[in-house]
């Protein structure tokens, strides 16, 4: 039993799970928000978003043990971009009028 090439083989499992997750979890963030959300935030639009996510989605289930090559790197770099700096801006959005809205705000 070689215990060093198993040991990189948990690694690369542990970090690929962790990619999957993140690109994954800013791939359903994304598709969740309002279109307006990200042309008020000033950020680029949500289609552009779900593009490049996607694309990242994708690669990381391709590359899935492998998350330590360029690729990997990209799809990651991509995922944090979003959920660092446009998920915050795009959260801010409150859509206007209806809804369930009290005297004083949202419910």
């Amino acid at each position: 039993m070689d215990l060093l090439g198993s040991f990189q083989g948990l690694v690369a499992l542990v970090l690929g799970v962790g990619a999957l997750g993140l690109t994954g979890f800013a791939f359903v963030d994304a598709l969740r928000r309002p279109a307006e959300a990200f042309t008020y935030a000033g950020k680029r639009t949500k289609v552009f978003w779900l593009v490049v996510l996607g694309i990242a989605l994708l690669v990381t289930f391709v590359i899935f043990q492998r998350i330590l090559g360029i690729f990997g790197i990209l799809v990651v770099v991509a995922a944090a971009v979003y959920l660092v700096d446009v998920r915050p801006a795009v959260r801010q959005y409150r859509g206007g009028g209806g809804g369930s809205r009290g005297p004083y705000g949202g419910w």
